[in-house]
Order: C-alpha cells, then sequence, then structure tokens
C-alpha cells in the first residue's frame, strides 16, 4: 500500500527499463522508501538480453496508473462462516459498529451478505414461528452458553421442534409428537423427567440442580445454562446459523483491483450500503462503502527517461508525481505540488542516475553496474549519437570497470537485431507519438548493425504504419533505421511527401530515404521536424 513506482515511458527501451531498476535499487540502498520498478509496455529483444545477462527481472507490467480498490482505506472486517450462529454474527457486528457483514465459505470465497435488517426481519418472523430447525449441536450449546449433560451425538443429531417454556399452560402437547419439540424450563426435576420420558428433542434446564440420570438419557440432548429460562428463550432463535437468514442472490462484489472509476457507475445504479471486496483468488478481504471513494490514496510515482503525458502512463491525472528523472526537452506533464525534478542534457539517464549513485556514497554492484553501462550503450549508440556526451563516455567506463567488461563486446551484443519478428513487433518495439504544433506523428526507432536485410521489409513495414496512421488519427508515421556501422539512419514513412522532402532537406525515392550522420530520434530526427511545423 506504500509502493512508490519507478517507472518509464510506454513503449520502453532499454535506457527507459534500467533506469527504472537502477534508481529504485539506489533507493532501497540508502533505505529511503518502498520504491518499485514498474514498466508499461513490454520490453523489447535487446533489453530482455541485457537483464538476462547481468541477471535481473523484467520489472513490474503495469498498464494503468488509475486509483484502484487496493488503493482505498476501505473497511476490513473479518468474513465469518456460514455456519456461524446469528448470536455471534450480531455480536461481531455490534462491536465492529457494521451495518453487515460478508459471510464466506470454508475456504474464504463469499457465501453471502448479511445486514442487520436480514437479523431484524428474521427475529420478527419468530413471533410467529416459535421453532428451530435442524440447528446443530454446538450452535444451540454457544448461544445459551450451555453444556450437555448427557452423551448425545454432536454429529448426527441435530436440535429441531417447537419452542416452548415450561408452564403448566405451555407444555401440553400429545405424547407422539413430543420429538418435536424443545423445551425450556427451571428447577423443575419432574417436569424434566417427563420431557425425557415423551422423548422431546432438547431440554434445556435453566439455572437449576440437575440429576444424574439425566446424564444416562440417550434420545433427548439435555443442556445446563447458567442463563435465565427468559433469557434464553429470547436468544434460542439466533442458534441458527447465518447462512439460513443472509442474502445469497443478487449480489454485487467489487475486486481489488476494479478502478474507482468503474466501480462508481455501478454505485450509482444500486441501493446496497456496503459491497464485499475480492482479491485475485476470489476470497473476501474487506467491504466498501460509498464514503470510502470520496478521499481516494492516489498511487506515488517518479517518472524516469520521459517527461510528456501522452509517452506516461494511463491515468497519469490520478497519481502523485513525486520526481522526474529525464534528459529529454520539457513538454507538459503538470503536478499538483512542487516535485524533485533533474533533467540534463546528457545521452542516457542513467547517465544522470550513476551519478546519483555517486552522489549517495553507494557503489553499484558489479551486475548492477553492468546493466547501467548496457543502457547507456543503448542509448547512445555506442556513443555515436549525437546526444552523446563526454560525461556519458566516462560514467560509462567508470561502470564498465566496476562490472569488469569490455564495452566493445557489450556493445556488439546490444545490436544485433533478431528480423525474424513479425513487422507489427519490430515496429512497436520503441515506438514514440508525438505532438508538435497541432501535427499527431510517430515515430519508431530500429538500431542494429545490418540495416539493409531490415529494408527488404519496407513493404511490410509500411502495411503497418499505415494501419497505425488510421487507428491513432496521425498524418505521419516513420520509421527510423539506425545504423551503427553506417552511422546513419534509413527513413521509412508513410505521409505526406512533401512533409518529409522538406523537413530532411533530401527527396525520397519510394518512400524511403538515407540521412547520413542522423542517429537521434530526440537530437536530429524531432527537431527537424519540430522546425518544419514549429
Amino acid at each position: 500500500m506504500n509502493e512508490i513506482y519507478v517507472t518509464g515511458h510506454k513503449n520502453p527501451d532499454t535506457d527507459s527499463i534500467v533506469a527504472a531498476i537502477a534508481y529504485a535499487n539506489l533507493r532501497h540502498a540508502i533505505g529511503d522508501g518502498n520504491y518499485v520498478a514498474a514498466r508499461i509496455g513490454h520490453t523489447n529483444d535487446e533489453t530482455r538480453k541485457l537483464l538476462e545477462r547481468f541477471g535481473f527481472a523484467e520489472p513490474l507490467l503495469i498498464n494503468d496508473m488509475r486509483t484502484q480498490i487496493a488503493d482505498l482505506d476501505f473497511d476490513r472486517p473479518t468474513a465469518i462462516n456460514s455456519a456461524v450462529t446469528i448470536d455471534r454474527a450480531w455480536s461481531i457486528m455490534r462491536e465492529g459498529n457494521l451495518d453487515s457483514i460478508p459471510i464466506a465459505n470454508e475456504d474464504g470465497t463469499l457465501y453471502g451478505m448479511l445486514s442487520m435488517g436480514d437479523i431484524a426481519s428474521y427475529d420478527i418472523n419468530t413471533l410467529s414461528n416459535n421453532r428451530i430447525d435442524m440447528v446443530p449441536l454446538f450452535n444451540l450449546l454457544s448461544a445459551v452458553q450451555g453444556t450437555l449433560v448427557n452423551e448425545f451425538s454432536l454429529d448426527i443429531r441435530p436440535v429441531s421442534g417447537a419452542v416452548h417454556l415450561s408452564m403448566p399452560q405451555s407444555y401440553d402437547e400429545p405424547r407422539d409428537n413430543a420429538a418435536d419439540c424443545v423445551l425450556i424450563c427451571g428447577a423443575q426435576p419432574e417436569v424434566v423427567d417427563q420431557a425425557i420420558a415423551d422423548g422431546v428433542s432438547c431440554v434445556i434446564i435453566c439455572r437449576a440442580e440437575l440429576k444424574k440420570e439425566w446424564a444416562d438419557c440417550a434420545n433427548t440432548a439435555v443442556i445446563a445454562t447458567p442463563l435465565s429460562a427468559a433469557r434464553v428463550m429470547r436468544i434460542i432463535y439466533q442458534a441458527v446459523p447465518v447462512e439460513r437468514i443472509c442474502s445469497t442472490e443478487g449480489l454485487i462484489s467489487f475486486h481489488l483491483t476494479d478502478y474507482i472509476d468503474d466501480v462508481r457507475e455501478i454505485m450509482l445504479k444500486t441501493r446496497f450500503r456496503s459491497y464485499p471486496i475480492l482479491d485475485k483468488d476470489e476470497k473476501v478481504v474487506g467491504m466498501l462503502a460509498r464514503f470510502h471513494l470520496l478521499r481516494p490514496r492516489r498511487k506515488r510515482v517518479v517518472l524516469v527517461d520521459h517527461n510528456e503525458a501522452a509517452q506516461s502512463v494511463n491515468g497519469l491525472g490520478q497519481v502523485d508525481v513525486l520526481e522526474i528523472i529525464d534528459h529529454h526537452r520539457l513538454a507538459d506533464i503538470q503536478t499538483s505540488q512542487p516535485i524533485r525534478m533533474r533533467n540534463e542534457p546528457v545521452g542516457s539517464t542513467n547517465t544522470i542516475i550513476a551519478a546519483m549513485y555517486q552522489e549517495n556514497g553507494v557503489l553499484p554492484s558489479k551486475n548492477m553496474a553492468g546493466l547501467m553501462a548496457g543502457a547507456i550503450l543503448s542509448d547512445t549508440v555506442l556513443f555515436k549519437s549525437p546526444t552523446c556526451t563526454k560525461k556519458d563516455i566516462s560514467m560509462a567506463e567508470r561502470l564498465a570497470r566496476i562490472a569488469g567488461i569490455s564495452l566493445d563486446e557489450l556493445g556488439s551484443s546490444l545490436f544485433s537485431v533478431n528480423i525474424d519478428r513479425s513487422a507489427q513487433e519490430l515496429f512497436s518495439t520503441d515506438y514514440k507519438e508525438f505532438h508538435i504544433s497541432g501535427h499527431n506523428l510517430a515515430v519508431s526507432q530500429i538500431t542494429c548493425d545490418a540495416s539493409q536485410k531490415v529494408l527488404e521489409r519496407k513493404a511490410e513495414f509500411l502495411k503497418i504504419m499505415d494501419d497505425f496512421r488510421r487507428e491513432r488519427g496521425l498524418e505521419t508515421a516513420v520509421l527510423m533505421i539506425t545504423d551503427v556501422l553506417l552511422e546513419g539512419s534509413w527513413i521509412i514513412y508513410a505521409g505526406r511527401d512533401d512533409d518529409i522532402a522538406q523537413a530532411f532537406s533530401a527527396e525520397p525515392k519510394d518512400n524511403a530515404l538515407f540521412l547520413p550522420g542522423i542517429m537521434s530520434r530526440k537530437k536530429q530526427l524531432i527537431p527537424m521536424l519540430t522546425a518544419l511545423w514549429g
């Protein structure tokens, strides 16, 4: 409940994923809160290879940060078993000041709901129906605080019958119907003897001495209780299991993962005072009322490698952003209160986070250092990207020394792309949308050491890009195939030819062109388009 999620952008690249892991690890190292590395998209092949090499698991996948029931301070009464007596349920509800309480099966799953109204309705019905039927003897003993006088079977002999208080005018049932009778009496041994002789179902003796021979009775349950006869007469009906009176039909329940936006809509259409809450195993964990939705506890997040709402998590408006660590241009994320913001003109977010390790006096482990070095190599395209700075190079070299690895070998392994995957997978791996002066476009980047193999599938990519344009309302979709050996990028695009030719000062051919020296989407490609439309 107190987690602080550290997450990168949608369609996360290696720098984004590793930044979340590294920053959460730094916070744990300095003992500062419960930080959890998260991601809001699937990891690509490059990232998975790097994580596997250095022994790290993928961060927690979170698709939506909207407020969920799990984020609320809901009531957490213990769900009672369906076999519990009404008397015990009433005591629990009274002690907890509860209007209703969930009833659970043996395995903890929801059986029904018991409300004060259910109990009141049942009590009123007992005024005209003075019977108890098939009440387990255990329940009856609990309700009347009694002890069993004889060896009556507890397992197979539940108690049933019309309830009578022993007075001269009350115990007058015909002898052949005595078995359907529960008799409550006081110090009246002759009445007890007669009742046993008649074979009544049960005799409850209130505040009286017991005769030894009653212990030998085999056909009648004989119970002794310290309560008065008047008290027993009132509470005996409360020995019935709650499963007999609770509501089991038409129940509405919610799960911990349900979003409160959806919960509100359902509550507006119903009139229940409270609703049971279930976990992923369908077990009851609490109760939700309308007032719980008034002041929800918002999720807390740290954003790394981005500060643009379109690239951030769904439901960003319902979270508290505590901090942003980034190396991109300032964009449009707004916060309700001041936050820590660290934005530096370097080639990788992990360069900034590695510096924060130094500032806090924390030496990363060999595996963590290797992971961050790989992320810097990835985002600076082996230091060939124009976004790369001397600080990126020196930090990567320092991390490589800690990890005991070769940057050349690590970089070579990073940019071997598996081109056997589908065109949609390749296009979606490092995909970002941008909104520039009223123009909507998407730019996907594939960084590799063999761009010609990727270009052979141009027709597939163009079809995928046209589909993306229609589905997402984009004017232009661009695939940037960056070749680390050629030190340039091929551009494949779906959109207006005039815009592409004007933005890049080059004449495209069959929706493609090569841009020598262009390695960075952030620092080169997007600024060219911004200059065109800005």
